[in-house]
Protein backbone atom coordinates (compact mmCIF):
# COMPACT_ATOMS: atom_id res chain seq x y z
CA UNK A 1 0.00 0.00 0.00
CA UNK A 2 1.55 3.15 -1.08
CA UNK A 3 1.50 6.34 2.08
CA UNK A 4 -1.54 7.93 -0.03
CA UNK A 5 -3.68 4.94 0.44
CA UNK A 6 -2.82 3.97 3.98
CA UNK A 7 -3.13 7.68 4.84
CA UNK A 8 -6.79 7.67 3.70
CA UNK A 9 -7.56 4.23 5.07
CA UNK A 10 -7.08 5.44 8.10
CA UNK A 11 -4.50 3.69 9.14
CA UNK A 12 -0.98 5.26 11.15
CA UNK A 13 1.72 6.51 9.68
CA UNK A 14 5.39 6.26 11.09
CA UNK A 15 8.36 8.97 11.69
CA UNK A 16 9.96 8.73 8.17
CA UNK A 17 6.47 8.56 6.47
CA UNK A 18 5.60 11.58 8.07
CA UNK A 19 8.54 13.60 7.48
CA UNK A 20 8.64 12.26 3.70
CA UNK A 21 5.10 14.43 3.39
CA UNK A 22 7.26 17.68 3.50
CA UNK A 23 8.58 16.13 -0.19
CA UNK A 24 5.01 15.20 -1.62
CA UNK A 25 2.94 17.53 -3.80
CA UNK A 26 1.54 21.31 -1.83
CA UNK A 27 -1.69 20.53 -3.10
CA UNK A 28 -1.87 16.74 -2.88
CA UNK A 29 -0.71 17.29 0.83
CA UNK A 30 -3.84 19.76 1.16
CA UNK A 31 -6.36 17.14 0.10
CA UNK A 32 -4.82 14.53 2.36
CA UNK A 33 -5.07 16.57 5.28
CA UNK A 34 -8.39 17.83 4.16
CA UNK A 35 -9.89 14.28 3.57
CA UNK A 36 -8.80 13.82 7.36
CA UNK A 37 -10.57 17.17 8.23
CA UNK A 38 -13.67 17.28 6.66
CA UNK A 39 -14.10 13.14 8.17
CA UNK A 40 -13.76 14.75 11.81
CA UNK A 41 -15.60 17.51 11.35
CA UNK A 42 -16.91 18.88 7.88
CA UNK A 43 -17.23 22.08 6.89
CA UNK A 44 -17.50 23.42 10.71
CA UNK A 45 -14.86 25.79 11.77
CA UNK A 46 -15.03 26.58 15.27
CA UNK A 47 -14.05 29.67 17.71
CA UNK A 48 -14.63 30.98 21.14
CA UNK A 49 -15.74 34.28 22.52
CA UNK A 50 -12.55 34.91 24.19
CA UNK A 51 -10.25 37.62 26.46
CA UNK A 52 -6.07 36.80 27.10
CA UNK A 53 -5.32 38.43 29.96
CA UNK A 54 -1.05 38.62 30.33
CA UNK A 55 -1.45 39.81 33.97
CA UNK A 56 3.22 40.31 34.19
CA UNK A 57 5.89 40.41 32.29
CA UNK A 58 8.39 40.39 34.81
CA UNK A 59 10.36 36.78 34.22
CA UNK A 60 12.78 35.38 35.53
CA UNK A 61 13.86 33.29 32.72
CA UNK A 62 15.62 34.63 29.99
CA UNK A 63 14.45 32.39 26.49
CA UNK A 64 15.95 33.86 23.20
CA UNK A 65 12.60 33.59 21.23
CA UNK A 66 10.58 35.75 23.87
CA UNK A 67 10.08 39.40 23.11
CA UNK A 68 7.50 39.47 25.87
CA UNK A 69 9.30 39.25 29.27
CA UNK A 70 10.84 42.20 30.97
CA UNK A 71 13.91 41.36 32.80
CA UNK A 72 15.07 43.15 35.67
CA UNK A 73 16.63 46.36 33.72
CA UNK A 74 13.69 46.70 31.51
CA UNK A 75 11.63 49.87 31.72
CA UNK A 76 8.67 48.59 30.64
CA UNK A 77 7.60 45.99 33.64
CA UNK A 78 4.00 45.87 34.70
CA UNK A 79 2.06 43.95 36.84
CA UNK A 80 -1.53 43.98 37.08
CA UNK A 81 -3.56 44.34 40.20
CA UNK A 82 -6.32 41.89 41.01
CA UNK A 83 -9.07 44.69 40.77
CA UNK A 84 -7.56 45.99 37.35
CA UNK A 85 -7.83 41.85 36.18
CA UNK A 86 -11.69 41.63 37.47
CA UNK A 87 -12.69 44.87 36.25
CA UNK A 88 -11.42 43.24 32.82
CA UNK A 89 -13.32 40.06 33.87
CA UNK A 90 -16.60 42.04 34.40
CA UNK A 91 -16.15 44.06 30.81
CA UNK A 92 -16.12 40.62 28.81
CA UNK A 93 -18.70 38.86 30.86
CA UNK A 94 -20.88 41.53 30.15
CA UNK A 95 -20.60 41.01 26.37
CA UNK A 96 -20.35 37.35 26.27
CA UNK A 97 -17.13 36.27 26.31
CA UNK A 98 -17.21 32.45 27.66
CA UNK A 99 -13.59 32.12 28.43
CA UNK A 100 -10.46 33.84 30.14
CA UNK A 101 -7.20 32.99 29.18
CA UNK A 102 -4.37 33.82 32.01
CA UNK A 103 -0.68 33.49 30.71
CA UNK A 104 1.85 35.38 31.57
CA UNK A 105 5.42 35.35 32.85
CA UNK A 106 7.42 33.66 35.49
CA UNK A 107 7.22 36.21 38.02
CA UNK A 108 9.73 35.58 41.29
CA UNK A 109 8.23 38.50 43.23
CA UNK A 110 4.42 38.29 42.78
CA UNK A 111 3.87 34.88 45.06
CA UNK A 112 2.13 31.09 44.48
CA UNK A 113 -1.09 33.24 46.68
CA UNK A 114 -1.38 36.15 44.18
CA UNK A 115 -2.19 33.52 41.44
CA UNK A 116 -4.47 31.70 43.31
CA UNK A 117 -6.33 34.24 44.63
CA UNK A 118 -7.07 36.26 41.24
CA UNK A 119 -8.27 32.71 40.08
CA UNK A 120 -10.71 32.00 43.40
CA UNK A 121 -11.84 35.81 42.68
CA UNK A 122 -13.24 35.22 39.25
CA UNK A 123 -14.63 31.89 39.86
CA UNK A 124 -16.35 33.07 42.89
CA UNK A 125 -17.65 36.38 41.09
CA UNK A 126 -18.35 35.08 37.78
CA UNK A 127 -19.04 31.10 38.19
CA UNK A 128 -19.64 30.41 34.70
CA UNK A 129 -16.72 31.72 33.54
CA UNK A 130 -14.30 28.92 32.11
CA UNK A 131 -10.42 29.53 33.75
CA UNK A 132 -7.66 28.29 31.09
CA UNK A 133 -4.76 29.10 33.16
CA UNK A 134 -0.83 28.17 33.84
CA UNK A 135 1.18 26.71 31.18
CA UNK A 136 3.13 23.55 32.00
CA UNK A 137 6.24 26.06 32.50
CA UNK A 138 4.42 28.63 35.00
CA UNK A 139 3.30 25.76 36.89
CA UNK A 140 7.11 24.32 37.54
CA UNK A 141 8.02 27.87 37.48
CA UNK A 142 5.93 28.17 40.60
CA UNK A 143 6.53 24.24 41.87
CA UNK A 144 10.22 24.88 41.65
CA UNK A 145 9.94 29.15 43.26
CA UNK A 146 8.14 27.81 46.30
CA UNK A 147 8.99 24.48 47.21
CA UNK A 148 6.21 22.66 45.99
CA UNK A 149 5.60 19.02 43.65
CA UNK A 150 3.98 19.58 40.03
CA UNK A 151 1.07 17.56 41.62
CA UNK A 152 0.44 19.77 44.80
CA UNK A 153 0.27 23.08 42.37
CA UNK A 154 -2.11 21.10 40.40
CA UNK A 155 -4.35 20.21 43.21
CA UNK A 156 -4.29 23.74 44.29
CA UNK A 157 -5.32 25.12 40.78
CA UNK A 158 -8.06 22.75 40.89
CA UNK A 159 -8.98 23.78 44.64
CA UNK A 160 -9.30 27.74 43.20
CA UNK A 161 -11.51 27.00 40.24
CA UNK A 162 -8.91 26.77 37.14
CA UNK A 163 -10.64 24.98 34.54
CA UNK A 164 -7.99 23.52 31.87
CA UNK A 165 -4.43 24.55 31.01
CA UNK A 166 -3.51 25.85 27.94
CA UNK A 167 -0.85 24.59 25.93
CA UNK A 168 1.71 26.90 25.57
CA UNK A 169 5.60 26.31 27.04
CA UNK A 170 6.00 23.27 25.06
CA UNK A 171 8.14 25.25 22.31
CA UNK A 172 10.24 22.32 20.92
CA UNK A 173 10.51 19.03 22.87
CA UNK A 174 14.22 18.40 20.78
CA UNK A 175 16.17 18.74 24.05
CA UNK A 176 19.23 19.92 21.78
CA UNK A 177 16.85 22.56 20.29
CA UNK A 178 15.27 23.24 23.85
CA UNK A 179 18.52 24.10 25.25
CA UNK A 180 19.43 26.36 22.38
CA UNK A 181 16.38 28.58 22.38
CA UNK A 182 15.09 27.92 25.91
CA UNK A 183 17.38 26.97 28.44
CA UNK A 184 16.48 26.35 32.18
CA UNK A 185 12.76 26.24 31.30
CA UNK A 186 10.78 23.32 31.64
CA UNK A 187 12.26 20.63 30.10
CA UNK A 188 10.36 18.16 27.70
CA UNK A 189 9.69 15.01 30.27
CA UNK A 190 8.60 17.54 32.67
CA UNK A 191 5.96 19.36 30.26
CA UNK A 192 4.89 16.04 28.68
CA UNK A 193 4.74 14.53 33.38
CA UNK A 194 2.85 17.67 33.85
CA UNK A 195 0.20 17.34 31.46
CA UNK A 196 -0.04 13.74 32.17
CA UNK A 197 -1.25 14.40 36.04
CA UNK A 198 -3.20 17.14 35.03
CA UNK A 199 -5.26 14.65 32.27
CA UNK A 200 -5.49 11.82 35.14
CA UNK A 201 -7.37 14.06 36.89
CA UNK A 202 -9.99 14.04 34.27
CA UNK A 203 -9.00 18.08 33.24
CA UNK A 204 -8.20 18.51 29.86
CA UNK A 205 -5.69 20.37 27.91
CA UNK A 206 -4.06 21.86 24.62
CA UNK A 207 -0.17 21.28 23.73
CA UNK A 208 1.43 23.83 21.15
CA UNK A 209 4.71 23.21 18.90
CA UNK A 210 6.93 26.88 18.29
CA UNK A 211 7.92 26.58 14.97
CA UNK A 212 9.80 28.70 12.15
CA UNK A 213 13.31 29.45 14.02
CA UNK A 214 16.28 27.34 14.32
CA UNK A 215 14.43 24.00 14.76
CA UNK A 216 14.18 21.51 11.28
CA UNK A 217 11.86 19.43 9.84
CA UNK A 218 12.49 16.25 11.79
CA UNK A 219 12.26 18.12 15.65
CA UNK A 220 8.83 19.15 13.84
CA UNK A 221 7.75 15.13 13.27
CA UNK A 222 9.47 14.16 16.59
CA UNK A 223 7.50 17.02 18.95
CA UNK A 224 4.23 15.31 16.95
CA UNK A 225 5.38 11.77 17.64
CA UNK A 226 5.77 12.89 21.16
CA UNK A 227 1.86 14.32 21.34
CA UNK A 228 0.77 11.54 19.80
CA UNK A 229 2.30 8.89 22.71
CA UNK A 230 1.28 10.53 25.00
CA UNK A 231 -2.56 10.88 23.80
CA UNK A 232 -2.47 7.14 23.34
CA UNK A 233 -2.41 6.96 27.00
CA UNK A 234 -4.87 9.56 28.21
CA UNK A 235 -6.91 11.02 25.75
CA UNK A 236 -6.56 14.76 27.87
CA UNK A 237 -5.55 16.77 24.51
CA UNK A 238 -8.62 18.81 23.19
CA UNK A 239 -6.38 20.55 20.73
CA UNK A 240 -3.18 20.72 18.97
CA UNK A 241 -1.62 24.25 18.01
CA UNK A 242 1.22 25.13 16.32
CA UNK A 243 2.33 28.26 16.99
CA UNK A 244 4.45 30.52 14.23
CA UNK A 245 7.77 32.05 15.84
CA UNK A 246 7.92 35.45 15.35
CA UNK A 247 10.95 37.48 13.96
CA UNK A 248 10.90 40.24 16.18
CA UNK A 249 12.32 42.00 18.91
CA UNK A 250 14.24 38.49 20.38
CA UNK A 251 17.96 37.11 20.60
CA UNK A 252 16.90 34.33 18.13
CA UNK A 253 18.23 36.49 15.24
CA UNK A 254 16.12 34.46 12.56
CA UNK A 255 16.54 36.62 9.91
CA UNK A 256 14.19 34.75 7.31
CA UNK A 257 10.54 34.58 8.47
CA UNK A 258 9.09 31.05 7.55
CA UNK A 259 7.40 30.93 4.20
CA UNK A 260 3.64 30.30 4.15
CA UNK A 261 4.12 27.26 2.09
CA UNK A 262 6.37 25.20 4.83
CA UNK A 263 3.67 26.87 7.16
CA UNK A 264 0.91 25.14 5.70
CA UNK A 265 2.80 21.66 4.92
CA UNK A 266 3.37 21.75 8.68
CA UNK A 267 -0.51 22.43 9.71
CA UNK A 268 -1.52 19.59 7.22
CA UNK A 269 1.12 17.24 8.22
CA UNK A 270 0.39 17.76 12.23
CA UNK A 271 -3.37 16.98 10.77
CA UNK A 272 -2.35 13.81 9.59
CA UNK A 273 0.14 12.64 12.34
CA UNK A 274 -2.15 13.63 15.15
CA UNK A 275 -4.52 11.04 14.23
CA UNK A 276 -6.20 10.93 17.67
CA UNK A 277 -6.23 14.96 18.52
CA UNK A 278 -9.72 16.22 17.20
CA UNK A 279 -8.67 19.60 16.90
CA UNK A 280 -6.25 21.13 14.93
CA UNK A 281 -5.92 24.91 15.78
CA UNK A 282 -4.64 27.88 13.12
CA UNK A 283 -3.37 30.48 15.72
CA UNK A 284 -4.24 33.47 14.13
CA UNK A 285 -3.02 35.54 16.36
CA UNK A 286 0.97 33.88 15.27
CA UNK A 287 -0.09 32.95 11.66
CA UNK A 288 -2.23 36.23 10.67
CA UNK A 289 -5.85 36.32 10.04
CA UNK A 290 -5.51 35.56 6.48
CA UNK A 291 -2.97 32.45 6.54
CA UNK A 292 -5.42 30.85 8.94
CA UNK A 293 -8.41 30.92 6.76
CA UNK A 294 -6.16 29.16 3.77
CA UNK A 295 -5.19 26.70 7.04
CA UNK A 296 -8.63 25.48 6.98
CA UNK A 297 -8.06 23.94 3.41
CA UNK A 298 -4.89 22.08 4.76
CA UNK A 299 -6.71 20.38 7.86
CA UNK A 300 -7.15 23.18 10.28
CA UNK A 301 -10.88 23.03 12.17
CA UNK A 302 -10.48 25.66 14.58
CA UNK A 303 -9.05 29.47 14.63
CA UNK A 304 -8.98 29.99 18.58
CA UNK A 305 -11.10 32.87 19.22
CA UNK A 306 -12.01 37.00 19.14
CA UNK A 307 -9.01 37.21 21.76
CA UNK A 308 -9.82 41.06 22.15
CA UNK A 309 -6.39 41.92 23.37
CA UNK A 310 -2.97 39.92 23.33
CA UNK A 311 0.44 41.00 24.90
CA UNK A 312 3.18 38.04 24.08
CA UNK A 313 2.66 37.35 20.28
CA UNK A 314 2.19 41.10 19.57
CA UNK A 315 5.60 42.44 21.52
CA UNK A 316 7.32 39.99 18.78
CA UNK A 317 5.46 41.31 15.50
CA UNK A 318 2.39 39.39 15.43
CA UNK A 319 -0.73 41.86 14.77
CA UNK A 320 -2.60 40.84 17.31
CA UNK A 321 -2.91 43.42 20.09
CA UNK A 322 -6.23 44.47 19.67
CA UNK A 323 -8.24 41.14 18.51
CA UNK A 324 -11.04 40.54 16.18
CA UNK A 325 -14.63 41.58 16.06
CA UNK A 326 -17.12 38.65 16.28
CA UNK A 327 -19.14 39.74 13.22
CA UNK A 328 -15.62 40.37 11.16
CA UNK A 329 -14.63 36.75 12.47
CA UNK A 330 -17.23 35.19 11.48
CA UNK A 331 -17.51 36.80 7.87
CA UNK A 332 -14.12 35.33 7.13
CA UNK A 333 -14.67 32.37 7.69
CA UNK A 334 -17.95 32.03 5.97
CA UNK A 335 -16.50 33.79 3.07
CA UNK A 336 -13.72 31.13 3.14
CA UNK A 337 -16.02 28.43 2.65
CA UNK A 338 -16.92 27.03 5.60
CA UNK A 339 -19.25 26.83 8.69
CA UNK A 340 -18.03 29.17 11.88
CA UNK A 341 -19.66 27.19 15.01
CA UNK A 342 -18.98 29.15 18.76
CA UNK A 343 -17.66 26.32 20.97
CA UNK A 344 -16.84 26.28 24.57
CA UNK A 345 -13.39 25.94 25.99
CA UNK A 346 -13.85 22.00 25.59
CA UNK A 347 -15.47 21.81 22.49
CA UNK A 348 -19.15 21.47 23.13
CA UNK A 349 -21.01 23.87 20.40
CA UNK A 350 -22.79 26.42 21.42
CA UNK A 351 -23.86 28.48 18.40
CA UNK A 352 -23.83 27.31 14.40
CA UNK A 353 -23.67 31.15 12.77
Amino acid sequence: MNLKDKILSGERINFQEALSLYDIDFFELAQLADAKRQALHGKKTYFNINRHINPTNVCKDVCKFCAYSATRKNPNQYTMTHDEILEIVKDIDSRGAKEVHIVSAHNPNTGLEWYLEIFKKIKTAYPHMHIKALTAAELHFLAEEYGKTHDEIIELMIQNGVDSMPGGGAEIFDEEVREYICKGKVTSKQWLEIHEKWHKRGKKSNVTMLFGHVEKREHRIDHMMRIRDLQDKTGGFNCFIPLVYQTENNYLNVKEAITANEILKTMAISRIVLDNVANLKAYWVTSTVNLALVAQEFGANDLDGTIEKESINSAAGAQSAKGVNLEEFTALIKNSGFIPVERDSVYNELKVY
